[in-house]
């Protein structure tokens, strides 16, 4: 589990692809203070496991499960990548619950300043996402907690502050850049626990929930 607040912006290395697969290493040096190999570290919001770990770098494996659902696929040698080691047991919890199970990718569509803060537009890829994404809510961009600032028709707006933007990746995006979208947790475990159909392992949720289903379900 992650808190989505980053800790340093590693560079990559390297990236050997194998179709879909691939293995990336990955120069740090604040993750690797006490990095053991099997760890996980959160790699622009993805959940990577640590395979070998050299001075200045470590190595992690890309499976095409998640190439095809993240923009790690999109790397190259010299990228910067958000990095964040596994919340420690007695660590404080700065962000909110980041599980590092990217939901799905989204595109920058505008980048605008309002006063001290700049503003990301984002057009996620898949519409589905918009119903776990709630104003004022939490939502985890390239491994970046962030809040939901506000949600249009067609993309959601996060406002970032200066700091966050220089101690990020994010910082050398531009418009039309891709993003990993990783939604809170609690919603879509509310969504299954309501809607869990065990015929089909899908929850099955109604176009329009009534007072009389929320009541059947304990929220009267």
């Amino acid at each position: 589990m992650f808190t989505g607040l980053i800790e340093e912006v590693g560079i990559l290395r390297k990236a050997a692809r194998s179709g879909e697969a691939m293995e990336l290493e990955i120069s740090a040096a604040v993750v690797l203070e006490d990095l053991k190999i099997g760890d996980s570290v959160s790699v622009n919001g993805v959940c990577l496991t640590a395979t070998k770990i050299g001075e200045r770098s470590f190595t992690v494996d890309v499976m095409p499960q998640t190439y095809r659902h993240s923009n790690l696929s999109e790397l190259q040698s010299g990228s910067p990548l958000n990095l964040e080691r596994a919340m420690a047991a007695g660590g404080r919890f700065g962000g909110h619950i980041v599980q590092g199970h990217v939901d799905g990718t989204g595109r920058i569509a505008r980048i605008t300043r309002d006063q001290n803060a700049v503003v990301y537009e984002i057009i996620p890829d898949d519409d589905a996402l918009f119903k776990y994404l709630v104003p004022r809510g939490s939502v985890t961009i390239d491994g970046i907690s962030l809040t939901v600032a506000m949600l249009q028709e067609s993309s959601f707006v996060v406002s970032i502050i200066p700091h966050t933007l220089e101690a990020t990746a994010l910082r050398g995006k531009r418009a039309g850049n891709t993003v990993n979208i990783e939604c809170d947790i609690l919603g879509k475990y509310v969504e299954h626990l309501l809607f869990f159909n065990r015929n089909n392992r899908e929850p099955q949720v109604p176009k329009q929930l009534d007072l009389d289903f929320l009541a059947e379900h304990g929220f009267s």
